[in-house]
């Protein structure tokens, strides 16, 4: 999908060709002489319209309008999430009608800021997301162009931040929604080795002997049940100077989960294809960023395998060294999560990072917690843990912080190792998340739980795409800091520009490749347009495929 921007008032807007209209009409709307404005109130008059929000209200081929479909779409107060309401709302209506271009007013809104704008295309590509990659017969979105109609000088910079985001997440997706045998770790790593055609992205994909060597006995010890190889990914966004130290992200990549030994349930064993999604979301997180450029060093690290119950499979009461030397007794093969994500915390030691975020789908008592609304957050790091609630709370990706007492980690002691892997029922979010907290002392450290967030179970099913949009944001808040812009200056030449690249970019998905790439790619176009360089055009998304809860995760 391409994105554009161009400046228009109320009165320009009816006039906009296009194959519909969608117009943001606010519940304190003020009526001028325009011929939208009389629509407008037309609508209320009669009383089939206030413009509270998701409430809609479709017109066909109205007299005077360049678009033959006209779509009232209510936002309340003009909030950014009443306005991502809204244009989900209004993009639903239209889903089966033959629309190619689209035209998207925000010129009724009191000054949008640009969260309004950046959440108006991230609902955009929210709403024409199709899963069609296993389908034989599944029709991707038509909508391949939509031109926000917005007053002067408003929109640039939330265009951008959601087009790199709206990218972003539907990598996510994607291969969050793959079944377990189109997303294996080697087709994981392979995935990931795409994202290196962005600007300033390295990809790195190791192997059973690479991981080996690195003592990594953990992690190994998962992988040993299933005959697909495991993958470590490393990547890398390099977009300040190179004495800069990184933020890492470390994702849970567990391709498929059957809970091993300790087996699961069968009923929705179906959906532990979703296991992957917190490496889905670092993947996500790089697209994002290697989209948009943001002046900020960042390494990515999963651990992918499958957990399987073969004849090899870690058994109950086995006992592995980690990669930090710390031995493990394995009480529970189901809660695996922690022991492929342990050996990748003490691998992000050698980055001297100035900071670690874990994501996993990691313990189904989280969805107890929090249920599907907020991801669970748990820091030995104050301010690290404020800057990823802050994130979240602006981005609308909601998290929550829940204690890490020391008391809870009474339940891991055992006599026959250094610690076990779990500690029975109660708080369990909490005692997984101090399991892991032994393995990351050496650095601030968070660990975000999306088992409840990731995906969406019944009629909905299909990945979420969080918890990109959180960490986006929180890398983005990062950059902004004073320090991000001394980083900035270190990479200027003296008497010369930066050599980071804009951060504002434009693609346009060919129409023959529509069918293999995720529907939320988008352009960000803005008067006058900003094309992307002949090395991003290459970064289409890897092959694509569809998307909870009776087999969430132990671990």
């Amino acid at each position: 999908m391409d994105f554009a921007l161009k400046n228009a008032d109320l009165a320009a807007a009816a006039n906009e060709k296009a194959d519909a209209l969608v117009v943001l009409v606010p519940e304190g709307f003020k009526p001028g002489t325009d011929a939208l404005s009389a629509l407008i109130q037309t609508a209320r008059s009669a009383g089939d319209f206030e413009g509270k929000p998701g409430q809609t209200l479709q017109l066909y081929a109205p007299a005077g309008f360049g678009a033959r479909r006209v779509t009232l779409a209510g936002v309340g107060a003009g909030l950014a999430r009443h306005v991502a309401q809204a244009v989900r709302s209004a993009l639903g209506g239209l889903k089966d009608s033959p629309v190619r271009k689209l035209a998207l007013v925000l010129a009724a809104l009191d000054q949008p800021g640009e969260d309004v704008v950046r959440a108006a295309v991230l609902a955009c590509g929210d709403a024409t997301y199709v899963y069609t990659y296993t389908k034989a017969k599944a029709r991707a979105s038509t909508i391949g162009r939509v031109t926000l109609l917005s007053p002067a000088g408003i929109g640039r910079q939330g265009v951008a931040e959601g087009r790199a985001l709206a990218e972003g997440i539907a990598f996510a997706k994607e291969w969050g929604n793959r079944p377990g045998n189109h997303a294996t770790p080697t087709l994981l790593g392979q995935a990931a080795r795409t994202l290196a055609r962005l600007p300033r992205v390295q990809v790195e994909v190791l192997g059973p002997k690479e991981v080996a060597a690195l003592g990594m006995g953990s992690f190994i010890a998962v992988a040993k049940g299933s005959v697909e190889p495991l993958r470590f990914i490393v990547l890398r966004y390099n977009g300040a100077a190179k004495s800069v130290a990184p933020h890492v992200l470390v994702g849970k990549g567990i391709t498929f989960d059957t809970g091993g030994i300790s087996i699961k349930p069968a009923g929705e064993m179906d959906e532990m294809k979703f296991d992957m999604c917190g490496a889905a979301s670092v993947l996500g997180t790089f697209r994002a960023l290697g989209e948009f450029q943001p002046a900020i060093n960042v390494v990515g690290l999963i651990a992918s395998c499958e957990n399987m119950p073969d004849g090899q499979a870690l058994k109950p009461g086995d006992v592995v060294t980690s990669m930090s030397g710390q031995t493990i007794e394995v009480l529970n093969t189901d809660a695996e999560g922690r022991l492929v994500l342990c050996d990748a915390l003490t691998y992000a030691e050698r980055f001297k990072p100035q900071s670690v975020v874990d994501i996993a789908t990691l313990t189904g008592a989280c969805v107890i917690s929090l249920g599907g609304v907020r991801s669970g957050l748990f820091s030995t790091d104050e301010a690290l843990a404020a800057d990823l609630q802050a994130a979240g709370e602006q981005a609308g990706d909601l998290c929550w912080r829940l204690p890490l007492d020391d008391d809870y980690a009474d339940g891991l002691k055992t006599h026959f190792a250094d610690v076990a892997n779990v500690a029975g029922r109660a708080g369990g979010a909490i005692t997984a998340a101090k399991f892991l907290q032994r393995f990351a002392s050496a650095y601030p450290w968070a660990h975000l739980d999306i088992a409840g967030t990731a995906w969406k179970g019944g009629a909905a099913k299909g990945s979420t795409g969080r918890p990109v949009g959180l960490l986006f944001q929180y890398l983005l808040n990062l950059a902004a800091k004073p320090a991000a812009a001394d980083a900035v200056a270190a990479t200027r030449k003296p008497g010369g520009r930066r050599k980071t690249a804009a951060p504002v970019a434009a693609e346009v998905v060919p129409a023959k490749a529509a069918r293999r790439t995720p529907a939320a790619t988008v352009a960000a176009v803005a008067a006058p347009a900003v094309r992307k360089t002949a090395s991003a055009r290459k970064a289409a998304a890897p092959a694509p495929v569809r998307a909870r809860r009776g087999a969430r995760p132990a671990a």
